[in-house]
């Protein structure tokens, strides 16, 4: 199915309204856009004090991981569950980059400094304990987390655990040793990465070759890599001139966005991006530049392998690491792991039928938080958990499309399930979706942070 603007827009602002985002800020607005800059560059924050309620309820949640599912989680548990409920933020870094948005990095579209979010807002706001250290171990049964700090280890009771600490990744051959994978980046992670990889493809030699990698599902961002591709091909065209792009598609076909990514490649990037499917990695050779696949050979001036998404090491080190490649299973109705009690995953680690996205971690953070306060009240769940995921992807230095689909809790397989008819992507690359995707990113980014 394919959706219009319009109805994307009034849709998306109806469930992210139900979800709590403030839906104004994603309005249809067919005016000239005035100060773009500011727009792209600010995100949507507020100075008000919340006033945070009082519930009666009471409870130790700790939060392990900032990104866009544990943010959420945090902030709305306090939001929701009031004076009562104490939250503790567990993060390794000062500040959150986001993925969404930057492949924009690579072509200097956006700058790494418009993707950081610190978490004062939380703390000050909110009343949210920020510590910054990594979690090491859990007691399930005592009910106790150990995290490492600067200043040595601590261990924070709890009466319920989550933990959101993303992905990680199974490197093929070739680039399991850190000096390999300098060379070759994924940037999948936004950070330094991003910034090497961004400087390759400037420094590639003109009539050169840029050689991308997409890993099997389930990844994180199901479109990126996509987008990836076509803002460098977009870049290329302008700046390196008989430059190729080369797709190497672990997957059979496009994952996601097939028909907007597919106008893409072979109309609006047609002779610069070759696309290639059913070629998982099975070598790389740094030294020769080469990336070896089952349908051959493929050498660039510039690699960039996504490795295979793995669940990180934590989940398997507290016990949860119980579905394929290491992810965790859970209770969609509450994130609760399938394998221990009391803990609760969410976001990208998670193995649930959603896809793995800054959106989507941003919605299970929020039924999370929900289902922790109900039990914590001595009730259940709420049986009908209602998800959307949404996304836009640049696909020119100034045109975008997106992608959305709304998922509903089904009790006979006990899966989020896509709503029959709430799902499309945009029916062409325009201007105004670009405008608009800087709108999405700002309400998102201001809903989990600020």
């Amino acid at each position: 199915m394919t959706l219009h603007r319009r109805q994307f827009l009034s849709r998306l602002a109806a469930y992210c309204a139900a979800a709590g985002i403030p839906a104004f800020a994603l309005a249809d607005d067919d005016h000239e856009h005035e100060h773009d800059e500011d727009r792209r560059r600010e995100p949507d924050s507020t100075t008000s004090q919340p006033a945070l309620p009082e519930t009666g309820l009471t409870g130790r949640v700790v939060v392990v991981g900032g990104g866009m599912a544990g943010a959420a989680v945090a902030k709305f548990l306090r939001l929701w569950g009031g004076t009562g409920v104490q939250v503790t933020l567990v993060e390794r870094e000062p500040r959150y980059t986001s993925n969404i948005l930057s492949n924009l990095v690579l072509t200097n579209s956006v700058q790494m400094s418009d993707l950081a979010f610190d978490y004062a807002r939380l703390a000050s706001a909110y009343g949210i304990a920020v510590i910054r250290g990594e979690a090491t171990a859990a007691d399930p049964v005592a009910k106790k987390l150990t995290v490492a700090t600067a200043s040595g280890p601590q261990v924070l009771d709890y009466d319920r655990l989550v933990v959101a600490p993303g992905i990680d990744f199974a490197y093929p051959e070739g680039l399991q040793t850190p000096e390999a994978q300098a060379l070759v980046p994924h940037a999948w992670k936004a950070g330094p990465q991003t910034t090497l990889l961004r400087d390759q493809i400037r420094a590639m030699p003109i009539g050169g070759t840029f050689v991308m990698t997409v890993p099997p599902t389930p990844y994180r961002c199901p479109p990126g890599p996509y987008e990836r591709a076509c803002v460098v091909a977009d870049w290329v065209k302008r700046n390196k001139p008989g430059s190729k792009v080369i797709v190497l598609d672990a997957n059979a076909a496009i994952t996601a966005e097939r028909e907007s990514f597919t106008r893409a490649f072979e109309v609006t990037h047609g002779g610069v991006i070759d696309y290639v499917p059913n070629a998982p990695v099975t070598f790389v050779d740094t030294a020769a530049k080469t990336i070896h696949t089952p349908m051959g050979p493929f050498r660039g001036d510039v690699l960039n392998v996504i490795p295979t998404n793995v669940g990180p090491r934590l989940l398997a080190d507290i016990g949860v690491a119980n579905a394929a490649r290491g992810f965790a299973g859970v209770d969609v109705l509450s994130y609760e792991s399938t394998a221990v009690a009391g803990i609760h995953v969410i976001g990208d680690a998670s193995a649930t039928t959603q896809p793995k996205a800054g959106h989507i971690g941003n919605q299970e953070g929020k039924v999370c938080a929900d289902a922790i306060l109900r039990l914590l009240g001595g009730g259940t769940p709420d049986p009908s958990p209602v998800t959307n995921s949404s996304c836009y992807s640049p696909i020119t230095w100034e045109t975008a499309s997106w992608l959305t689909a709304v998922f509903a809790y089904d009790p006979a397989t006990r899966t989020m399930k896509v709503v029959p008819g709430a799902t499309g992507e945009a029916l062409a690359a325009t201007k105004d979706h670009f405008e608009d995707m800087f709108v999405w990113f700002r309400t998102l980014m201001g809903d989990t942070f600020a």
